[in-house]
Parts: structure tokens; sequence; C-alpha cells
């Protein structure tokens, strides 16, 4: 007759014994072993209540044993959820999702609601390709330290990429882009894997996958990418071997795409098929590498600038042209054939900004303050070595170049070199004068105007040049 007492007994130790199973040991999320643990008892707690639902009459109800999963159920999230978030290692959070997969069909066998389960899995996904993206990290950094060039040892690989040409081939690309292209297909596959047993269409699969490998390209990828090229210490080639390599790997997206789609069996053409974006990822690498040899090429002119030693009062010139010059004319001879095999434009502009900074910087020795002044020997060194840069200027060190475009760069200090020069072989007021005038006349049209392109720089300059060459002649004639 106390059939009621003991099932209300029987009940509540039961709920006691599931907070017990319930309960996680605190390093569980350090192995797959652990986790294996905590799914069997819970599995075998549940077990039992099922077979008791259905060997006893009125014992266990359908009603109990539901209230009592949705409360482990809760309890059994809320666990893998904060044990799943201290993983960082890939293949032990894919151990984790395949025993949620088994225990969650066991339990379902029995009767037991576990779309929870799968959603929690998705949360989980997300921790999983988080620690891919750590991981595939360090891989592309240890593949970006080998960044020469690519010479081709196998023949077969050879003719698999060329067909009728002379062996070995060296590529302008380092083989550090299919290593590149190989391990973003690795990350796909290894992405793939979480996605298996999770009972979703391949079109989900297909959008997860290409999600999860814009975030490598666009995040990973990219993030090593400027790492590499912000290195203090890398160096022009470097530079102009990441611009070939990330052309290649742009290139190469397409088949990335390809590949997913030969995978999950979805055309590109799907509707709602995510795509590709890693394009630009390749463009702001190569677009950050382009203005870092700008940047470069400058401060290796300062270098060699910083050098010159010229004698404003020599009496006469060497007869050739400074040494530092001959040496800096000679980098940039060499620095440009290493452009042989990066885009025209890019080239072209890097040759152009070089030699405008040249020509700057030259400017800027005639027009320092410091400068008060100047023999007729001194003006004819530096113009030998503005001829100099002028025969550099015109040998085509970049192809590409129409007429006498490159020329140009030097326009302002040639016009620059022939004013002092006039100055000190006169020491003549008339010409500050003339120039003077020149300057008065500037707002409207004077042979500056087609190479400058700010009035107000002009303008500056013109006005610096006057008073530079008044301070020249007044102290000449002082001297005299």
């Amino acid at each position: 007759g106390d059939g009621e007492i003991f099932e209300n007994y029987y009940r509540k130790q039961r709920r006691k014994q599931a907070r017990l199973v319930l309960q996680p040991q605190s390093s569980m999320h350090e192995t797959v072993e652990g986790y294996r643990r905590y799914f069997s008892q819970i599995v075998g707690f549940f077990v039992v209540e099922d077979h008791i639902l259905h060997v006893t009459q009125g014992l266990v109800t359908r009603t109990y044993t539901d209230e009592l999963w949705n409360m482990a159920l809760s309890k059994i999230i809320a666990v893998l959820r904060t044990h799943s978030s201290y993983c960082s290692d890939p293949d032990l959070v894919l151990e984790l999702k395949n025993l949620i997969v088994v225990f969650a069909d066991t339990l379902q066998g029995y009767g037991f609601p576990v779309n929870r389960l799968f959603d929690l899995l998705f949360e989980i996904r997300d921790q999983y390709n988080e620690t891919l993206l750590k991981k595939w990290s360090g891989l592309f950094r240890l593949v970006f330290q080998n960044n020469c060039a690519f010479h081709i040892a196998s023949i077969v690989f050879y003719y698999l990429l060329f067909s009728q040409q002379s062996f070995p081939k060296k590529l302008p690309m380092s083989q550090s882009v299919p290593q590149i292209y190989i391990q973003v297909k690795e990350f796909i596959y290894a992405s793939l894997k979480f996605s298996e047993s999770l009972h979703r269409s391949s079109t989900e699969i297909d959008d997860m996958l290409r999600k999860s490998t814009n975030l490598l390209l666009t995040r990973t990828l990219s993030s090593c990418l400027q790492n590499l090229i912000k290195k203090p210490h890398i160096g022009l080639t470097e530079l102009v071997q990441i611009i070939i390599n990330t052309t290649h790997l742009e290139q190469a997206c397409k088949y990335l795409e390809d590949f997913i789609s030969n995978i999950t069996n979805i055309s590109q053409v799907t509707v709602h098929t995510a795509r590709l974006y890693g394009l630009s990822t390749f463009k702001d690498a190569r677009h950050a590498a382009e203005g870092e040899i700008y940047t470069k090429l400058n401060q290796k002119i300062d270098e060699f600038i910083q050098i010159a030693d010229y004698d404003w009062t020599m009496s006469e010139s060497d007869g050739r042209a400074s040494g530092y010059l001959m040496d800096l004319i000679n980098f940039l001879r060499s620095t440009f054939q290493v452009f042989t095999h990066l885009p025209g434009k890019v080239a072209q502009t890097a040759c152009m900004s070089a030699c405008q900074h040249l020509s700057t910087s030259l400017m800027q020795m005639l027009l320092d303050s410091e400068l008060k002044q100047i023999s007729m020997g001194a003006i004819q060194q530096f113009n030998l070595d503005v001829i100099q840069c002028e025969l550099f200027a015109s040998s085509e060190p970049v192809p590409g170049f129409q007429g006498d475009t490159l020329q140009l760069a030097f326009i302002d200090l040639r016009q620059l070199d022939f004013s002092f020069s006039y100055c000190v072989s006169n020491m003549s007021v008339s010409f500050v004068f003339y120039f003077s005038r020149m300057k008065d006349s500037s707002k409207k049209n004077n042979i500056f105007a087609q190479f400058r392109k700010n009035d107000r720089d002009k303008q500056k300059l013109i006005e610096t040049v006057v008073k530079q060459l008044r301070s020249l002649v007044n102290g000449m004639s002082q001297h005299t």
C-alpha cells in the first residue's frame, strides 16, 4: 500500500543521482577520454530509466523521463559549451564532435529529443574553425619562411604545368604559392570533417565550407601576409616576390571554387551559394607590398644621399660624377632588373617614384638654408651628377615609359641647376631680378607649369630659389 510513497522516493533519489552524473570532472576538456566517460555515464543513466519505463507500471512515466531529460539536456549543453571553449586542439574538438553525434544518435534511438545537441554542434563548429585558423596561421608562417623563386626539379610536375618548353625552368613565383594552395585545400578538408554526420544538406555544407574558407583567406592568410610585408628588415627582392606570388594566388582562387563544388556536388551557379571573396586578400597584400617598395626605395636613396659630401667651395670639379651617385644609380639599375616579372604599372610607378625622390633630394641640397656659399667648381660637379641622373632616366631602366616621361622627373632639378650656374658665373643681381619676374608671372604661365601638379608648391619653390640666389649674390658681392 506504499506504492505512491515509493514512487516519489524513487524519483527524488534518481534526480539526485542524475545531478551527480551530470557533474563533469574539472579536467574533462583535456582529453577525449574525459568526454567519453561523461557521455557514457549519462547514456547509462537514461537507458536504465527507459528500461524501467517499459518494464514497470507507474513507477516511471514518459512525462517524468521527458522532464528529467530536459533538465539534464540544459545541464549537458552548458557543460559542453564551457569545456569546449577551453580546447585549442582542432583534433580534440573534432573527436568531441564525433562523440556528441554518437551520444545524440544513441539517445534519439531511445526516444529522447536531441535537436538542441545538434544546434550546439554548430556553436562548437565555430570553435573548431577558430582552432583550425590558429593552426593554419602557424602553417602559413612556416611556408613564408621560404620565399625564394620556384625551381622545378621534377620532370613530372613540370609537364603538369607546361608543355613543349625547355627543361629545367625557373618560375617567377616562389614555392610558397603551390604550398599555400595545398594548405588551403587541406584546410577545406579539415573543415569538411566537422560537417560530416550533422544531418545537413549538401547546400548547407557547401555554404559552411565557403564561409570558413573565406575566413581563412581574409583573416588568417591576410594577417600572415601583412605581417610578412611589415617585417622591419624585409628586402626589396622579397617584396617583389610577394607581389608576384599574390598575383598567382589570386588567379588560383577560381580553382578553389571548383574544388569546393566538386566536394559538395553543388554548382557555383546555385542561387544561395556563398562565393569566395578572398581575391581582396591578395589585392590588399599586393597594394601593401607595392607601398612598401616605394617607401624602401626612397629610404635607400636617402641612405646614399646622406653620404654625399659636396665641397661647395671647390675650385674645379673632379671631371666625373660623384662616387655616391654612381653607386646609387648602379643600385637602382640592379633593383629595377628584379622588377622584370612585376606588373608593368607597378614597376613604372616604382621607377618614377624613385627618380622623383632622387630629384627632390638633390634639389634640397641646393636649397639648404645652411648653404651660404657656392663656387663654380661645385656647380660643375653637381651638374655632372645631374647629367648622370638624366642619362639613367633616358636609358629606360624599366620598359614601358612613353617618350621622355621619366626624364621629366629631373626637369626641375635641371632648371634649378641651370639657374645656380648662371647666377654664379655672372655674379649679377640682374639674374635675381629676372628670376623674381619669373616668380611674379608664375601664376599665369611659366616653364614649370607643365611639370608641377600643385601651383602653391611651385610658387613656394620659386620663392625659395629667389631667396637663396639673393643670398648667394649678396655674399659673392661682399667677397668680391
